[in-house]
This record gives structure tokens, sequence and C-alpha cells, in this order.
């Protein structure tokens, strides 16, 4: 190799960044790009940010006395070289000889293109070096001390991150006022800015906006400054393009500092900065850039500012700078026409607002701006959400922000913002928000109509391609950019599309309103399906990875979009807006494929598109209540002769003969919160769903999504009836790619066991509004893992919970590999190992509320052998074999509900009142109990809370303990009680939801049950009566250290 530059193109040195580069310049083409803050740097602007400067370090600047040398004196080779060699230059680096050169020019063809009547060119000292916008706001800080008082606008009214926002540096290191718009003219009130600044005394003022759409009053902001003697900072980042070609008032002149960034109207690279009038300030400001705030400059970026200063000194970019403000008018006035509320009263700038908030859903739900903006992307129209007055967070932005600059360098004029403006209005009306449930509260989301998107998304390529040629590569055609009229492969008037990626098997039983779950690899038969209304036929087969469907041509396109937009999740498909297709189905163009053709299981589907209520005859009712009897004799885990030989206070439970506890209750729940302790959970059913059918009969049985496991994750969930109530709440473990291992509780294997078989078989109700439908995933193959015809599968749980956990379990020789596994294992994550010998299954769970919580799966004959080793290896280090009335009390503790207790019970107790409605995901389409899940938690009236009792040496109170409000009335009943990690009481409740609140007050009859009173005519002196107690609300989940 005779060099070593690595030369070649792009596409031949790495093809996978050469393929980007060019998409995405295809992006850029067939989207309408309305990103304020975006422009499409020119051809000649790239080419010289790819130059050879990208090589060069040049901390420093160039000599002092080129800033006011004229640009013919700067490229005066022959005397500025010759003045470089003889006396070198200023900066840390040399060799920067034409690096200076490209700085000085960049210097001095923006010092011309700002300079006006106020000021002349040889005036304004320019930096170009900082490398955004940020650093060049933040070097400008630099003429004042940390703690001084900037007064700037609010980010929620249009200010920027940098002028004072608590999550910058400015908003940390500086005592910020800020000043908004007022909310009843949404203009600024400078008499309110005067006032504040009168009031404050800040040292710096900052005038300019991200997205307050109108042009500063330079003049005012001035006087404002020169009455509390403030510096006055002008940061004109989006507009800069708009003075330079002077179609709006500069503040140059009047401004002490003035600071943007060259990427936006200005169409340079990505760049800023910094020009100034003060000799002083422009000093400080050089040292403030270099070395305060950054290394060495981007030459590059330096150099390709140089040719976009030229390019804006032209008259056709003043051109361009006029048509932007034209066109924003025009476009405003059109949205205004379609009954678009435009913020801030319009705008003079490159840019207006528009409140999402008029789009109101069924539910009374409005549109956020990110809702609206990610559909608008995904048909075409590039956008970002936005604050507006009235706004609270940025997180919750009520308003779309919508920029000029790319759609004007496209070459639309006015006539084009009629089109425009009817396209924005057409998406905006077909959008339907709606709320739905999230871990922290209620979500705001959206969909739009499939038929109104897919009409938008072609009158945007129309007006994006009117002046543009898009590309026609194969491999630029979907996933990439894909649309309603694609054509596609024809063969004997058909089209094929393959449906493939990690859930297609759900997806096509949602999709197709034919059950095709009984075909095997190989097989087709004919399907049907509804697009947004309209059936349309077609023959549906099986391949290894996917399904191949082939429809009548005609019907191809459509066919094709309305199955993407289902999996991309966005169109509206049923009256539940809520729910939503299985994500990542990939559906792409295929051929023709030999299939043999069957006729499918008649099969009442309980849910597809466009499905009407299945018919038939009922399926029978589960015998619940046979499960809540048992006679049976009592049961002994693998592990009950150690605990019986360790001396455990042993008592029914369940069904088995368990350890309540060895030495006391106290000892072992502070064993478990200081070190370690060892439960026997053998007695839980562990059973294993397996087969590629598991995952859709496990997403139906349970209401959590199935479908968001990795292999590894863990999920906690429940067993719901028709009518949505609890049979049993289980941990499912995804444990290879079609096996999930489920864990339930002891009292109610029997019953999970047979419901389950009973469903897979078909052979009870699932749905009261479909009666005779059967659910998905027949084919799922199911094992008691406890049953001995499991064999070398057999499973049983024992439980290692506390901090010393993990060191117990480094102990054991393992391979390499496996201690890693187990030292990566994260919390609610599962593995399988060899542990010392024992093949293992383990997994960061627990019941405890630990941190630091394991439950390891043996076969059952191995149990007793690892109980005794993990005994012995623990001796060290603190551990405790423990009971289950302290697995009781940690669970209490940390706020956890126990089935019969604080689920179901004889209160039928529901999700929604304990407070896991974020466990039920009902963007799933169907699930056991989702139509009783919904109309429960619109009707909530009760809440699990967790409690303690005020005072020291307070007696338990019992499940079944009335609590009281001040004035004497029942608001709650206790559902759980025991001692906590201090020795106090802590309990778990069901209150009337007025009083879950934390902090309530309210008053406790312990042992109710068993306390009697006399009448209070019946009493004499020195008799007494049982006194109730005052109980406190507490946070639900504590923080355990």
């Amino acid at each position: 190799m005779d060099s070593f530059f690595f030369n070649g193109s792009l596409s031949e040195v790495d093809p996978d960044v050469d393929f980007l580069n060019q998409v995405e310049a295809e992006r850029q083409k067939r989207k309408l790009i309305m990103i304020a803050s975006e422009s499409f740097a020119p051809e000649s602007v790239r080419a010289s940010l790819a130059s050879r400067f990208q090589n060069i370090y040049a901390e420093g600047y160039p000599p002092e006395e080129t800033r006011t040398m004229p640009c013919d004196q700067i490229l005066n080779y022959s005397e500025r070289l010759t003045e470089y060699r003889r006396n070198s230059d200023p900066r840390y680096y040399k060799g920067v000889e034409y690096a200076d050169t490209i700085e000085e020019l960049a210097r001095r063809r923006c010092a011309e293109l700002f300079a006006n009547s106020r000021v002349s060119a040889d005036q304004i000292q320019v930096n170009v070096q900082p490398l955004s916008g940020a650093p060049a706001n933040n070097a400008v800080y630099h003429l004042i001390n940390p703690g001084d008082t900037v007064l700037a606008m609010d980010l929620l009214h249009g200010g920027h991150l940098t002028h004072g926002s608590p999550v910058n540096r400015t908003g940390q290191l500086y005592n910020i006022v800020q000043y908004t718009v007022d909310l009843t003219t949404e203009k600024i009130d400078y008499e309110e800015v005067q006032r504040l600044a009168l009031e404050h005394q800040p040292k710096l003022i900052i005038s300019g906006y991200t997205s307050f759409p109108y042009i500063p009053d330079w003049k005012a902001y001035r006087k404002i400054a020169d009455s509390v003697g403030a510096i006055l900072l002008a940061d004109v980042a989006h507009i800069a393009g708009l003075i330079a070609a002077g179609v709006v008032p500069s503040p140059v002149g009047i401004a002490d500092v003035i600071t943007f960034t060259t990427h936006k109207t200005l169409t340079g690279p990505r760049a800023a900065v910094v020009l100034t009038t003060n000799p002083a300030y422009a000093k400080a400001i050089d040292k403030a850039v270099f070395p305060g705030e950054q290394g060495g400059p981007h030459m590059h970026a330096i150099a390709a500012l140089a040719t976009a200063f030229k390019i804006a000194s032209t008259p056709e970019y003043r051109e361009y700078q006029k048509q932007i403000l034209a066109n924003c008018q025009a476009l405003i006035a059109q949205v205004r026409e379609r009954g678009i509320h435009v913020c801030y009263g319009g705008s003079d700038s490159h840019m207006f607002l528009i409140d999402c908030k008029q789009i109101q859903g069924a539910d009374g739900s409005t549109l956020t701006g990110d809702m609206a903006a990610r559909i608008f992307d995904n048909a075409g129209i590039v956008v970002n959400r936005n604050t507006i007055p009235g706004d609270k967070s940025a997180l919750r932005a009520s308003g779309l922000r919508i920029g000029l600059p790319c759609v004007t360098q496209i070459g639309l004029k006015e006539a084009d913002m009629v089109e425009l403006g009817n396209i924005i209005a057409d998406l905006m009306y077909a959008i339907r928000p709606y709320s739905t449930y999230g871990a922290k509260g209620m979500l705001l989301r959206a969909k739009v109509d499939f038929k109104a998107f897919q009409d938008c998304k072609l009158r945007i390529r129309a007006l994006a391609g009117k002046r543009q040629t898009f590309s026609d590569r194969p491999d630029f055609g979907y996933p990439h950019f894909f649309y309603l009229d694609d054509r596609f492969r024809v063969v004997d008037g058909k089209a094929y599309l393959k449906i493939s990626g990690p859930f297609y098997r759900q997806f096509v039983d949602f999709a197709f309103l034919t059950d095709i779950a009984s075909l095997e690899t190989g097989e087709s038969a004919d399907v049907s399906f509804v697009v947004d209304g309209e059936p349309i036929s077609g023959e549906l087969g099986l391949a290894e990875d996917g399904y191949l469907l082939a429809v009548p041509a005609e019907k191809a396109g459509l066919a094709a979009a309305w199955l993407r937009d289902l999996s991309d999740g966005f169109v509206s498909f049923d009256a539940d807006p809520r729910t939503r297709l299985p994500e990542r189905t990939i559906i792409t163009e295929a051929g023709p494929a030999a299939f043999r053709k069957v006729k499918p299981d008649e099969f009442a589907k309980p849910f597809a598109i466009g499905l009407k209520p299945a018919g038939g005859d009922p399926l029978p009712e589960f015998d619940f209540a046979r499960y809540e009897r048992s006679d049976a004799p009592i049961k002994f885990t693998a592990l009950h002769e150690l605990h019986v030989a360790a001396k455990a206070k042993m008592a029914p439970f369940a069904g088995y003969e368990m350890p309540l506890w060895y030495s006391s209750v106290k000892e072992e729940h502070h064993a478990v919160r200081t070190a370690v302790g060892l439960f026997d959970v053998t007695h839980m059913g562990v059973y294993m769903a397996s087969g590629p059918s598991a995952l859709s009969f496990l997403n139906c049985v349970v209401p959590n999504d199935i479908a968001a496991l990795a292999v590894g994750d863990t999920v906690y969930t429940h067993l719901l009836t028709p009518d949505g109530d609890v049979i049993d709440d289980l941990i499912i473990y995804h444990v290879s790619r079609e096996e999930y291992m489920i864990v339930v509780n002891a009292a109610n294997d029997a019953k999970d066991w047979a419901w389950l078989n009973a469903v897979k078989d078909g052979t009870v109700l699932v749905d009261r509004a479909a009666p005779g439908a059967r659910a998905f995933g027949r084919g799922v193959v199911l094992e008691d893992l406890r049953d001995p015809k499991a064999g070398e599968r057999m499973r049983v749980d024992i439980a290692l919970q506390g901090r010393a956990s993990i060191q117990i379990l480094e102990q054991y020789d393992m391979e390499a590999s496996d201690r890693a596994k187990l030292q990566r294992l994260a919390k609610g994550k599962v593995i399988r190992v060899n542990l010392g010998g024992y093949d293992v299954i383990i997994s960061r769970t627990g019941y405890t509320g630990e941190k630091f919580s394991y439950e390891i799966f043996v076969h059952p004959d191995k149990a007793p052998e690892l109980w005794t080793d993990l005994l012995n290896i623990g001796s060290a280090f603190g551990i405790l074999p423990c009971g289950l009335a302290a697995r009781d009390s940690l669970r209490i503790e940390s706020g956890l509900p126990l089935y019969g207790h604080e689920l179901a019970g004889p209160y039928n107790y529901r999700l929604s009142e304990v407070g896991f409605s974020h466990f039920v995901k009902i963007y799933k389409p169907w699930f056991i109990g989702r139509s009783a899940f919904l109309a429960e938690v619109e009707d909530k009236k009760r809440r699990l809370v967790r409690f303690t009792i005020k005072g020291k040496s307070q007696r338990l109170a019992q499940p079944g303990d009335p609590l009281f409000d001040d004035k004497g009335k029942v608001v709650g009943v206790v559902t759980s009680c025991s001692i906590d990690s201090e020795g106090g009481v802590v309990g778990l409740a069901m209150v009337d939801i007025a009083f879950a609140v934390e902090g309530t007050e309210f008053v406790i009859y312990q042992n109710a049950a068993r306390t009697t009173m006399k009448k209070l005519d019946e009493l004499r002196l020195g008799d007494k009566l049982p006194m109730p107690s005052t109980a406190v609300v507490l946070r639900r989940y504590p923080k355990l250290s």
C-alpha cells in the first residue's frame, strides 16, 4: 500500500452511509419541509462544507488588523502570504495561512452583509467561530457575572433554552426574570417589559425569539435597556436571512450584541455568528468563544459561511426572502379561511403557529402538537410541535410551528399556498384525538382517517414535485416512500404482498375476517378483509417467515397502503380509537408461490377489523365456584421435611402445609431488608406456554402486552373473566423465542390451569358481546411444570430476597458466560444458567419490594439440595429462612396487593381500584375482559391505599376493619395489615376515592369483628370503651433504602 488516504468514492468505501445520504436527500425532496429553523443549504455551500478545511486545527484567530480589510485585499495572496511567512499569525497551530484567509473572508463578507445606514462594515466586529447558537449565546453571558439578573422571554411563550430556561445552564447560573406575551392580545407588552426591567434591574436584556412570530421592536428594547443600564442582546437566529436581505428591520447599530445561527433563513451551514460594534465587548466575546466555550473552530464550516454570505448579498437572495414573507401571509390567510386558529394573531416573519386544541375527539380530548406533528410527518409535511400561550409545559405543547423557508426555496408561490393551506386544514380536521391510560396518568393520543390521510399524502407529493424530480430508484420505495397509487408487479391479474415481522400472526388475526390460525406452513386459504369499510377478497398462504397475500391487481395499492398504515398505528379502524394492531409488521411486494389450498376451520373470531359480533350458539360459562371449594387432603412441598427439621411454625396455606415463621416475623422481615432471606414458594403454580401460537394465546388471556416482551423479559399481569373479575395475578417470563413460563398463585393453581385449558380448547365463554367466539392461539402447547409428566422440564420456585442475594449467587461455580449473564441481570429480567451444577432459570423478580430479589426455578428433585446450599453459603451474609408471615409483612410494607385480599376476594376488588390500570393495555384490540374493564374504569369509586397507624405500640388492624371519616361515616375497609421495618403498623385499605390522597387521616377500630361495646346509656364510672386509632394515608409505594 503506497499511502493511507483510504481514497475511493463514498459508495465504494461505505455504501451504507452513501445510501443514507441519498435517501435523506430524497426525503427532503418528497416531503414539504416546514420546520421554521431549517433551510436547504445551496450546493456551493455544501461543497465548501465538504472541503479540506475540515482537516485543519486552527485554535485562535487571524490577525486583528484584517477585520477592516476589504475582500480584495484579503484575497491578495502575494501580499498576504508574504506577510504570513515573515510574521506568522497569532494562532496556536501553524499551517493555517489559508485558514486565516477563509476566516478573514467570512468575517468581512458578514460585516458587509449586515452593515446599514447606522454602522459601516468597519465598525462591525464579527466572530464566526461558534459551533452553534448555544455557544454563541453562552459567550455573550461572559459579559456579565454568574448570579446577575437577566431579563428574557419565557420559553413557553417563544423564548429559547439559552435565554434562561431552568433546564439550561443559563437558567442555573443566572437570576432569570422572564417576560411573556399578553394572553389577551397575544403580543409583547413593551410597557410590561419596561416595568420588569425597572423592578429587577437586569444586567442583560435578551430580545429575539424562537417561536414568537413577530419582528422585535429593536428601538423599544434599546430604550428599556438604556433605562436600567443593561446590555442588549439581539438573538436573531430565526430571522438573520430576512435581516441580511433588508426585508425586515435590523438590530445592528441598535443592540449591543447580535447573535444568530446560520442554517435557518440564512441558508448557510450549521454554525453561528456573534456581532458587536463595541470593541471591548468584541475582545471579551472572542475570549469567551475561544478558549472559554470551545476549542478549535470548524474551518470547513467557516468556509461554507463565506460562501453563504456571498450568496446572501445577491439580488436573487433578497427576492427569496421577500417571497418567504409573501408565502407566509398567503398561507396564514388560507388556513384562517378554513377555520384554523392562528396563534398570536398572525405573523410578520417567516413562520406562524396554529393551535391544535381546537381539534377535539369524541371523549373531549384535544389534539396535541406532538400528535399532530407525527401525523403531518407521516403524510409528508414536516413541522414541529411548539408551545403556545396558555401551555404549561414544553412536553405538552398545543401548537404547531410552521415555517416557509424550505417550501419557498423549492419554488412554491402564493397560489400554491392555497392548496397547501387546504391540505393542512383537511389533515387537521381528519385527526381524531383521544385519551388512554398510562403508568403515570392519562395520555393524549390521536388517529387519522385513512382516506383523508392518503388523499393528503398524494396532494403533498404533487406540490413537492411541481419543480423537483423524484428518484425512481426501486430501493427508494417501501419502507422509505410509498403511496396509495404505487404500482405492483401483476401475475395473472394478481399482485402479491408479503406480511412479515415479529408479530405477523397476531397482525393477521386482527386484520382479516377469515380465521387462518389452523393453516400449516405451505397451505393457503381464501380470505377477506375490510379496508376502511370496503371489502377485499384474496388468498393468504403461510410461508416459513410470514404470510403471502394475493389480491386483485387493481386493489393492490389500496391493500398495501391500508395494511402498512395499520402497522404504523395511526389510522382509525375501529369505533374505539385506542386500539391498534401489533407493531413492526412489514408489508413488502412479493411474487407468487406454490401453496396447497385448504378450507379454513369454522371459527368465530372475537375481533377483526370490520367484523360483526359473532353469532352461533353461546359457549358455556366457566364454573369458577367449583374451585372455591376444596376438601382435598393437605399437600406438602419438596422442602417440607427441611422446614419441620428447622422447627418452623407450620400451618395450612393454599392447600399446603407451609412455614409461617422460623424465628419471628420481625427478625425475618429485618433480615430481608438488611441482608437476605430465603423463601419456600415451591407451592406456586408453574406452567409453560410454547409454540408459534403461544404469543397469540397469552395476549388473549391477559390484559398486559406480551408482545412487548423480548426474550429475557418478564411482566406482571392478570387473568380476567369476561366480566372483568380478577381470576388471578401472575408473572410471565419470556424464556426463549416461543416459550413463556407462567407463575400463578398456589391457591389458584387448579382453577388457573383449568381456565387456561378451557380457553385454549374453546369450550368456555370468553366474550359476552360475542358469546360464540373463541380466543386466538388455539395451537398453543400448555405444560404444567410441576406435573411429573414434564420430566426434566419440571420447575419449582425458591425466592432469594435482599441486598446480599447477588453475593450469595456469585459464590457458586459457573461458566464465565453464565457468570456474566448473572452479573448483568437487570430487574425484571430472566436467564437460564448452570449454577454450581444446578440447571436453573433465574429471574430478578420477587414479592418483597427489594431491589435485589431473585427467584430461582429448579427441578423439584434438586430443590432440597439447593435450599440447603443457599442457607449454608448465605450464613456468611446474614441469611435467614423466612416464612409466609414475613413475606406478607414485606409485601404490605411495599404496597403490593395479595389475591383474595386486595384483588378479587369477598369485595371483588378490580384492577382499576387497585391502581393497576397501567397493567391493562387497552390498545390491544381484544383480550378477555377488555370491555368490562373499560366500563369499570370509567365508574371507579374506590381506590387502594397504604396507611400507617399513628402512635407507638399500636395493635394490628384486621382485614374487614372499617375506616371512618371525622364525621363517623364509613369510608373504607382494611384489606391487610402488618408490622413495618421500623416496628410500626402499616396496612392496605380500600377507601372511597376522595380519601385516596397521601396525608389524608381517618379513624380505625382495630379488630372490629371481636370488639363489643356497651350502649352508652349503660356505661358506669370506671367502665372502659375500645377507642379508635388515627390512621394516615402514605404514598402507595415506599422508597426502600
